[in-house]
């Protein structure tokens, strides 16, 4: 059997265990489409690229050592491919970016000046696998193939408007029209933004005072976060323009979305209501090229300021629907339920009591007023939200609505014990609408 055809046969099994294959239904299908050599010599490196449909293409790096050199309890059965024949000698294949040896030999392949003498992976992620290099680089190999990637076409233009707030790019690794890796500088002692709103929230409830008295008060952070997303959707649209907002595109997807979640305790009917009324809004701000997927895990707080991370888009949408130009109040949307989860994620694994609820929602409450505050301050005079504030509120509403709908799905299939965080902000977002048509 060739190289090729023992890949074929032992792949199917080796994706199917993997975070970042999303076609885990159809492994036993999946073909071979390409194997390249990237280093010939022990420990060997392969690109493979390998589809599992006529759209659905993933790339591996995979290593290959001597047998008897290295195994599945060497590199963790996850990582293990098998066994192979070369023409070397008989080989174990596995997963490379889990070898700091071959994700060095992937660092000389990419940027061939760059030179480094440590690696470590960046941690468990779902779409790609990142490797850091000396504290100094960061790559990330993105696993599913699309053509071009958001992420490098979003980061350069980004850079080229002036935008400080992205990791530019160091060198790109691309062929035969696909973005296979970026190389970009690694935000040494950054914080993830996430991080620190669970760190603000228990220590708000471990100290028992207000939020804004609390050691690990956020506000000022979420002030400053605020008015960096701002700057972010005005180079968005400066990079790739603006239209007017179509907000009954808007209206018509969410109800598309609604509809397929089906919870006792969802009331359709005024879900339906919210939606009709956002339907009859003619002043809809512009529609801009945005994040898509934007969370407080989207961010990372340095000695320089914020950055954002990431701009694939949510990986599980086609990659022309990623790019498609929104209303930039969706990723507000996002970043206000980012919010909101890490109050409940707080306040859950916090002893319970009627006081720790009241200090949990003071602290979203304080947040979210800080973050969207100084977004929409920032976002004045720009003609990208609507003009009229009820109307900036009324659309808001719509999104993080669509946001939290999804979420009551997504936790009733993988998290039943989550189900009731969006649950209680779907009772918020018709509660406020019904105050607002009062």
């Amino acid at each position: 059997m060739t190289l090729t055809e023992q890949l074929a046969a032992l792949l199917p099994a080796h994706a199917a265990r993997q975070r970042w294959y999303g076609a885990k239904h159809r492994s036993a299908g999946l073909e071979v489409l390409s194997v390249e050599e990237l280093a010939a010599a022990w420990p060997m490196v392969l690109r493979v690229v390998v589809a599992s449909g006529p759209d659905e293409r993933y790339q591996l790096i995979l290593g290959l050592r001597p047998e008897g050199e290295a195994g599945p309890d060497t590199v963790g059965e996850e990582a293990a491919v098998g066994m192979v024949d070369t023409s070397a000698g008989r080989a174990f294949c596995f997963d490379g970016l889990v070898d700091p040896e071959v994700g060095l030999l992937l660092l000389r392949h990419v940027a061939p000046a760059q030179e480094a003498t440590d690696v470590r992976p960046i941690g468990a992620e779902q779409s790609n696998t990142s490797l850091v290099y000396d504290e100094r680089l960061i790559i990330k190999v993105f696993r599913r193939l699309s053509g071009a990637n958001p992420e490098i076409e979003v980061t350069l233009a980004l850079a080229e408007q002036g935008f400080t707030h992205v990791a530019e790019p160091v060198a790109v690794w691309r062929t035969s029209g696909d973005d296979l890796a970026v190389l970009q500088r690694f935000l040494r002692g950054g914080a993830e933004g996430w991080a620190l709103a669970v760190a603000s929230i228990r220590a708000v409830l471990d100290e028992g005072v207000d939020p804004a008295l609390a050691g690990g008060d956020l506000a000022p952070e979420a002030e400053r976060l605020g008015v960096m997303t701002g700057d972010l959707h005005v180079a968005l649209a400066q990079a790739f323009g603006s239209s007017p907002g179509d907000v009954d595109s808007w209206v018509e997807g969410a109800a598309h979305r609604a509809a397929a979640v089906h919870h006792p305790d969802l009331d359709a009917a005024a879900i339906a209501g919210i939606l009709a009324s956002a339907g009859a809004l003619r002043d809809a701000g512009a529609a801009v090229r945005i994040h898509g997927d934007y969370h407080l895990a989207q961010v990372m707080r340095t000695d320089e300021g914020w950055f954002v991370l990431d701009f694939e888009g949510e990986p599980s949408r086609p990659v022309e629907e990623r790019r498609r130009p929104a209303s930039p109040l969706r990723d507000v949307a996002g970043m206000l339920r980012s919010i909101d989860y890490a109050a409940a994620v707080g306040c859950r694994e916090h002893p319970h009591s009627a006081r720790d609820e009241a200090l949990a929602q003071a602290w979203r409450e304080r947040n979210r007023a800080a973050f969207l505050d100084a977004y929409v301050n920032r976002m004045a005079g720009t003609a990208l939200l609507p003009t009229d504030p009820g109307a900036t509120a009324q659309l808001l509403g719509l999104f993080e609505l669509d946001k939290a709908v999804y979420e009551v799905a997504y936790e009733a299939a993988h998290r039943p014990d989550w189900v009731q965080i969006p649950l209680d902000a779907v009772r918020r977002l018709v509660d406020a609408s019904a105050a607002r048509s009062v």
